[in-house]
Protein backbone atom coordinates (compact mmCIF):
# COMPACT_ATOMS: atom_id res chain seq x y z
CA UNK A 1 0.00 0.00 0.00
CA UNK A 2 1.55 3.49 -0.82
CA UNK A 3 0.47 6.07 1.82
CA UNK A 4 0.07 9.88 1.06
CA UNK A 5 0.43 12.13 4.55
CA UNK A 6 -0.43 15.88 2.94
CA UNK A 7 -0.48 19.18 5.09
CA UNK A 8 -3.70 20.71 4.86
CA UNK A 9 -3.62 24.21 4.01
CA UNK A 10 -1.47 24.60 0.98
CA UNK A 11 -2.16 21.30 -1.00
CA UNK A 12 -6.37 21.52 -0.21
CA UNK A 13 -6.67 24.76 1.06
CA UNK A 14 -6.23 27.94 -0.20
CA UNK A 15 -5.83 30.28 2.78
CA UNK A 16 -4.48 33.34 1.17
CA UNK A 17 -7.82 35.32 1.17
CA UNK A 18 -7.95 34.93 5.16
CA UNK A 19 -4.61 36.11 5.36
CA UNK A 20 -5.26 39.48 2.94
CA UNK A 21 -9.00 39.97 4.95
CA UNK A 22 -6.86 39.85 8.08
CA UNK A 23 -4.62 41.73 7.00
CA UNK A 24 -6.56 44.26 5.95
CA UNK A 25 -8.53 44.47 9.54
CA UNK A 26 -5.06 44.79 11.54
CA UNK A 27 -3.87 47.84 9.23
CA UNK A 28 -6.99 49.39 10.71
CA UNK A 29 -7.41 48.44 14.13
CA UNK A 30 -3.35 49.84 14.16
CA UNK A 31 -3.41 53.12 12.64
CA UNK A 32 -4.46 56.50 13.57
CA UNK A 33 -7.53 57.59 12.31
CA UNK A 34 -6.29 59.85 9.83
CA UNK A 35 -3.44 58.30 9.09
CA UNK A 36 -2.48 57.26 5.38
CA UNK A 37 -1.55 54.13 4.45
CA UNK A 38 -0.47 52.23 1.39
CA UNK A 39 -2.33 49.18 1.42
CA UNK A 40 -0.93 46.44 -0.53
CA UNK A 41 -2.63 45.09 -3.39
CA UNK A 42 -3.96 40.97 -2.21
CA UNK A 43 -1.05 39.69 -5.10
CA UNK A 44 1.47 42.21 -3.48
CA UNK A 45 0.83 40.78 0.01
CA UNK A 46 0.80 37.01 -1.07
CA UNK A 47 3.92 37.81 -2.84
CA UNK A 48 5.30 38.91 0.94
CA UNK A 49 3.80 35.99 2.60
CA UNK A 50 5.18 33.49 -0.14
CA UNK A 51 8.90 34.87 0.14
CA UNK A 52 8.56 35.21 4.41
CA UNK A 53 8.78 39.01 4.77
CA UNK A 54 8.40 39.57 8.42
CA UNK A 55 4.73 40.69 9.49
CA UNK A 56 6.55 44.23 10.95
CA UNK A 57 8.02 44.69 7.67
CA UNK A 58 4.80 44.34 5.79
CA UNK A 59 3.36 46.67 8.14
CA UNK A 60 6.14 49.11 7.54
CA UNK A 61 5.18 48.18 3.85
CA UNK A 62 1.71 49.20 4.32
CA UNK A 63 2.73 52.64 5.82
CA UNK A 64 2.60 51.96 9.66
CA UNK A 65 5.40 53.14 11.72
CA UNK A 66 7.90 51.12 14.25
CA UNK A 67 5.76 50.86 17.03
CA UNK A 68 2.80 50.29 14.99
CA UNK A 69 4.12 47.20 13.17
CA UNK A 70 4.81 45.90 16.04
CA UNK A 71 1.16 46.30 17.32
CA UNK A 72 0.35 45.11 14.02
CA UNK A 73 2.42 42.03 13.84
CA UNK A 74 0.91 40.79 17.41
CA UNK A 75 -2.77 41.30 16.42
CA UNK A 76 -2.19 39.97 13.05
CA UNK A 77 -0.62 36.43 15.33
CA UNK A 78 -3.48 36.56 17.71
CA UNK A 79 -6.45 36.72 14.98
CA UNK A 80 -5.40 34.45 11.40
CA UNK A 81 -6.40 31.46 12.73
CA UNK A 82 -9.29 32.31 14.86
CA UNK A 83 -12.54 30.18 13.58
CA UNK A 84 -14.42 33.19 12.09
CA UNK A 85 -11.65 34.04 9.85
CA UNK A 86 -11.94 30.41 8.24
CA UNK A 87 -15.03 30.89 6.46
CA UNK A 88 -12.83 32.90 3.98
CA UNK A 89 -10.71 29.64 3.28
CA UNK A 90 -11.53 27.54 -0.14
CA UNK A 91 -10.48 24.33 -1.84
CA UNK A 92 -7.17 24.66 -3.76
CA UNK A 93 -8.39 24.56 -7.70
CA UNK A 94 -8.58 20.79 -8.97
CA UNK A 95 -7.74 19.35 -4.67
CA UNK A 96 -10.87 17.72 -4.53
CA UNK A 97 -11.06 16.33 -7.70
CA UNK A 98 -6.89 15.04 -7.31
CA UNK A 99 -8.01 13.52 -3.83
CA UNK A 100 -10.55 11.76 -5.48
CA UNK A 101 -7.82 10.26 -8.16
CA UNK A 102 -5.83 9.18 -5.33
CA UNK A 103 -8.19 7.35 -3.38
CA UNK A 104 -9.22 5.69 -6.82
CA UNK A 105 -5.58 4.72 -7.46
CA UNK A 106 -5.79 3.04 -3.86
CA UNK A 107 -3.59 5.12 -2.38
CA UNK A 108 -3.93 5.73 1.78
CA UNK A 109 -4.63 9.03 2.73
CA UNK A 110 -3.77 11.09 5.68
CA UNK A 111 -3.70 14.53 6.95
CA UNK A 112 -0.93 16.20 8.95
CA UNK A 113 -1.46 19.79 9.72
CA UNK A 114 -0.86 22.44 12.60
CA UNK A 115 -4.78 23.53 12.72
CA UNK A 116 -6.20 22.54 15.69
CA UNK A 117 -9.01 20.19 15.90
CA UNK A 118 -11.71 22.87 16.00
CA UNK A 119 -10.29 24.65 13.27
CA UNK A 120 -9.64 21.31 10.93
CA UNK A 121 -13.67 20.07 11.66
CA UNK A 122 -15.47 22.68 9.65
CA UNK A 123 -13.86 22.85 6.62
CA UNK A 124 -13.87 18.97 6.22
CA UNK A 125 -17.39 18.90 6.99
CA UNK A 126 -17.94 21.80 4.65
CA UNK A 127 -16.30 20.84 1.91
CA UNK A 128 -17.47 17.17 2.24
CA UNK A 129 -13.27 16.61 2.94
CA UNK A 130 -14.51 13.49 5.96
CA UNK A 131 -14.56 10.60 2.90
CA UNK A 132 -10.77 11.02 1.85
CA UNK A 133 -9.85 11.77 5.92
CA UNK A 134 -11.85 9.48 8.60
CA UNK A 135 -10.96 10.06 11.99
CA UNK A 136 -8.65 8.17 12.44
CA UNK A 137 -6.58 9.76 9.42
CA UNK A 138 -6.34 12.72 10.79
CA UNK A 139 -3.21 14.08 12.95
CA UNK A 140 -3.69 17.86 14.37
CA UNK A 141 -2.74 20.09 17.65
CA UNK A 142 -5.58 19.66 20.62
CA UNK A 143 -7.64 22.25 21.30
CA UNK A 144 -5.72 23.76 24.33
CA UNK A 145 -2.31 22.54 22.94
CA UNK A 146 0.95 25.21 23.44
CA UNK A 147 2.49 25.47 20.12
CA UNK A 148 6.42 25.43 20.29
CA UNK A 149 7.33 26.16 17.01
CA UNK A 150 5.68 24.97 13.79
CA UNK A 151 8.71 22.65 12.16
CA UNK A 152 9.52 21.41 15.96
CA UNK A 153 5.24 20.63 16.49
CA UNK A 154 5.16 19.03 13.02
CA UNK A 155 8.41 16.72 13.40
CA UNK A 156 6.11 15.26 16.73
CA UNK A 157 2.72 15.27 14.49
CA UNK A 158 4.98 13.24 12.31
CA UNK A 159 6.18 10.62 14.83
CA UNK A 160 2.64 10.39 15.97
CA UNK A 161 1.48 9.44 12.34
CA UNK A 162 3.90 6.92 11.47
CA UNK A 163 3.56 5.05 15.17
CA UNK A 164 0.13 4.73 14.66
CA UNK A 165 -0.89 4.31 11.02
CA UNK A 166 -0.88 0.79 9.62
CA UNK A 167 2.43 -0.43 7.82
CA UNK A 168 2.64 1.26 4.28
CA UNK A 169 4.76 -0.22 1.64
CA UNK A 170 5.67 3.52 0.75
CA UNK A 171 4.86 6.68 1.87
CA UNK A 172 5.18 10.08 0.74
CA UNK A 173 4.51 13.50 2.53
CA UNK A 174 2.95 16.49 0.63
CA UNK A 175 3.07 20.25 1.62
CA UNK A 176 3.57 24.09 1.42
CA UNK A 177 6.27 24.93 4.18
CA UNK A 178 9.62 24.11 5.49
CA UNK A 179 7.92 22.55 8.25
CA UNK A 180 6.45 19.87 6.56
CA UNK A 181 9.73 19.33 4.22
CA UNK A 182 11.85 18.96 7.58
CA UNK A 183 9.13 16.65 9.06
CA UNK A 184 9.25 14.57 6.13
CA UNK A 185 13.03 14.26 5.78
CA UNK A 186 13.62 13.78 9.67
CA UNK A 187 11.48 10.63 9.16
CA UNK A 188 13.78 9.97 6.01
CA UNK A 189 10.18 10.15 3.95
CA UNK A 190 10.08 11.55 0.46
CA UNK A 191 8.69 14.71 0.15
CA UNK A 192 6.88 17.19 -2.48
CA UNK A 193 6.73 20.73 -2.39
CA UNK A 194 3.59 22.38 -3.72
CA UNK A 195 3.31 26.23 -4.85
CA UNK A 196 -0.47 26.33 -4.09
CA UNK A 197 0.52 27.18 -0.77
CA UNK A 198 2.15 30.03 1.88
CA UNK A 199 6.27 29.81 0.38
CA UNK A 200 7.36 30.28 -3.38
CA UNK A 201 9.69 28.38 -4.73
CA UNK A 202 13.11 29.69 -3.71
CA UNK A 203 11.90 29.44 0.05
CA UNK A 204 10.86 25.81 -0.60
CA UNK A 205 13.70 25.26 -2.90
CA UNK A 206 15.81 26.36 0.20
CA UNK A 207 14.62 23.56 1.83
CA UNK A 208 15.87 20.45 -0.39
CA UNK A 209 12.60 18.46 -0.86
CA UNK A 210 12.45 15.79 -3.21
CA UNK A 211 10.44 17.33 -6.20
CA UNK A 212 8.60 20.89 -6.65
CA UNK A 213 5.39 21.29 -8.18
CA UNK A 214 2.37 23.46 -9.20
CA UNK A 215 -0.03 21.85 -6.54
CA UNK A 216 -1.84 18.52 -5.57
CA UNK A 217 -3.25 18.06 -8.68
CA UNK A 218 0.65 17.94 -10.22
CA UNK A 219 1.41 15.83 -8.49
CA UNK A 220 -0.54 12.79 -9.48
CA UNK A 221 1.96 12.63 -12.22
CA UNK A 222 4.60 11.40 -9.32
CA UNK A 223 2.27 9.69 -6.97
CA UNK A 224 -0.03 7.54 -9.59
CA UNK A 225 1.36 8.06 -13.08
CA UNK A 226 0.05 8.17 -15.72
CA UNK A 227 -3.06 9.96 -14.02
CA UNK A 228 -3.19 13.86 -14.82
CA UNK A 229 -6.22 16.04 -14.07
CA UNK A 230 -7.07 18.57 -16.47
CA UNK A 231 -5.52 21.96 -15.95
CA UNK A 232 -7.87 23.85 -18.10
Amino acid sequence: MLRLITDFDGPIMDVSARYYHVYQICLGRTKTPDQPLTVLSKAEFWDCKRAQIPEREIGRRSGLDRDQARRFAHLRRELVHQVPYLIHDRPVPKAIAALETLQACGIDLAILTMRRERELAAPLQRYNLERFFPPAQRYCIGNDYHKTGDVNDKTLLMAQALATLPPARKTWMIGDTEADIVAAQTHKIPVIGVLSGIRNRDRLASYYPDRIVPDLAAALEILCPPVSISRS
